[in-house]
C-alpha cells in the first residue's frame, strides 16, 4: 500500500481551465483513460520532458508543437504510452492531435498530446475519433478529480495538490495532478504532471519557474532509476486572476514561485510513496560535500541500490551496504575517516566504520519504520542536496513481471 499516502478528497477549479475524461474502450475493465484540458486563450504555458532518446511519439509531437503555438488544448491517454512506435507513431500522435482540433475549432498546433502505459504498442486513433468529441462536450471547471484517476496507470492512488497563493492581484489558485508509480527517474526536464493556476504570468517568467520547480521536485525522485520514454510536466498560468503579470523583478514572483514549488515538490514525494510496491518513503540527505553535483552523485548512488533497497524493506540496518554505495559514487580522494552516516538520527557510521555507540537494536528501530532519512556527511565543503526514494519489495517484482498479462 502506498505508504502514508491518501487520494485527494477535492481539487479546486482553476479559472480558465477545463477538464474532463472518457473511457477510450480499449482496456480489459471499462475506466475512463482519456483526459482533455480545454486552457483558455492569452494563457501562458511552459512544459519539460524527457531527456530518454527513445522518447515517445507525443513528446516528439508536443515539442513540436510548442514551438509554434501557445497550447489550448492538452490531450492524454493512459494505457498506451505510443513509445517506440516509429514513424506510424509520429502520425498517430499528429491525427490525435487533428481529432482534437476537429472536435473544438482550435488549430492541430495548438493541442498537446501525452501518453502513458506500454511501450511498443501502436495506438488505436478510431478510438479517439469516437471518444473526443464526447470528451469535449463533457469539459467543465471541475473535472480535476476524475483526471488524476484518468491519466493514471499502475498508480493506487491518485495524485492531486490544490494551494492558494496571495498576490498583489488577489489570491491565485494552483492545482496539480500527476500520474506516476515505476519506470521513475524523471530526468527531464511513465511520469506525467499537469499544473494551472489562474495568476497572469509573463512566459519566460513561467518557463523560469517551471524548471527550477521540476528541477527541485521531479528531478529529485527515483523509484527504480529508470527514466521513462514519456515524462512531462506541464505548467499553465491562465491569467484569470487579472493580477499584473507575474515577471522577473515583481514583488509577486518569490511567492508564486514557492507556492508552485511546493505543489510539485508534493506531487513529487506523492508519486515516490505510491511506488510500485513500496512500503518505505526514504530521504537521502548529502551535506558537507565539495559541490552539490556530487552530494548528488552520492545521494542518486544509495538510492539506486538494490542492497540497499531491498534491505530497507527488510527492516535490515545493514550498513554497509550504505557505506559501499557511498564509496563506489566516484568521489575522488574521499576521506573516509571524516564520513558520518545517520539512520532516522541513529549514527551508524563514523571514523571510517561502525559509530561505537552504535547498536543493532537502534538500528533496527530505525529502519522498521515507514519513513527514513538516511544522512551522509561527507567532511569535504558545504554543499549538500538530497533525493526521495522507496524501498524494493516482492510486490515490485511481481507488479513489474504481470505488467503486460
Amino acid at each position: 500500500m502506498p505508504v502514508g499516502l491518501k487520494a485527494p478528497v477535492s481539487l479546486r477549479p482553476v479559472p480558465g481551465v477545463r477538464v474532463a475524461t472518457a473511457a477510450l474502450g480499449g482496456r480489459s475493465r471499462p475506466r475512463d483513460d482519456l483526459t482533455l484540458f480545454e486552457i483558455v486563450d492569452g494563457a501562458s504555458c511552459a512544459a519539460t520532458f524527457t531527456r530518454n532518446a527513445f522518447c515517445a511519439a507525443p513528446v516528439t509531437v508536443a515539442r513540436e508543437h510548442l514551438a509554434r503555438a501557445v497550447p489550448r488544448y492538452l490531450l492524454v491517454n493512459a494505457g498506451n504510452a505510443n513509445a517506440g512506435t516509429g514513424t506510424r507513431g509520429i502520425e498517430d500522435a499528429r491525427r490525435c492531435c487533428a481529432i482534437v482540433a476537429e472536435a473544438t475549432g482550435a488549430p492541430a498546433e495548438t493541442v498537446l498530446p501525452f501518453s502513458t502505459g506500454v511501450i511498443g504498442e501502436p495506438l488505436s486513433t478510431e478510438r479517439f475519433e469516437n471518444a473526443v468529441p464526447n470528451v469535449a462536450r463533457a469539459l467543465r471547471p471541475d473535472g480535476w478529480l476524475d483526471a488524476a484517476g484518468a491519466i493514471a496507470t499502475t498508480d493506487i492512488v491518485p495524485k492531486g495538490v490544490s494551494r492558494s497563493v496571495a498576490l498583489a492581484g488577489g489570491t491565485a489558485t494552483i492545482t496539480g495532478i500527476a500520474k506516476g508509480s515505476g519506470m521513475i527517474r524523471p530526468d527531464m526536464a511513465t511520469m506525467l504532471a499537469f499544473i494551472a493556476t489562474d495568476a497572469a504570468v509573463a512566459a519566460d517568467t513561467l518557463r523560469s519557474i517551471a524548471k527550477d520547480a521540476v528541477e527541485s521536485s521531479f528531478n529529485r525522485i527515483t523509484v527504480d532509476g529508470d527514466t521513462s520514454t514519456n515524462d512531462a510536466c506541464v505548467i499553465v498560468a491562465t491569467g484569470a486572476l487579472g493580477n499584473p503579470p507575474v515577471r522577473e523583478g515583481s514583488a509577486d514572483l518569490p511567492a508564486l514561485t514557492a507556492a508552485i514549488g511546493e505543489v510539485a515538490l508534493e506531487l513529487a514525494h506523492a508519486i515516490v510513496r505510491d511506488g510500485e510496491g513500496a512500503t518505505k518513503f526514504v530521504t537521502v540527505a548529502v551535506e558537507e560535500g565539495g559541490s552539490r553535483a556530487e552530494c548528488l552523485d552520492v545521494a542518486w548512488t544509495v538510492a539506486h541500490s538494490p542492497l540497499v533497497k531491498t534491505a530497507l524493506y527488510a527492516s535490515d540496518a545493514n550498513w554497509g551496504r550504505i557505506l559501499a554505495a557511498v564509496g563506489r559514487a566516484g568521489l575522488a580522494d574521499l576521506d573516509l575517516s571524516r564520513i558520518r552516516i545517520w539512520l532516522n538520527g541513529v549514527c551508524i557510521v563514523s571514523a571510517g566504520g561502525r559509530d561505537a555507540a552504535y547498536t543493532e537494536a537502534a538500528g533496527t528501530e530505525a529502519v522498521s519504520r515507514e519513513e527514513i532519512v538516511i544522512r551522509i556527511a561527507l567532511g569535504r565543503g558545504e554543499a549538500h542536496d538530497r533525493v526521495w526514494t522507496c524501498d524494493f519489495s516482492h510486490q515490485y517484482v511481481t507488479i513489474n513481471a504481470e505488467y503486460r498479462t
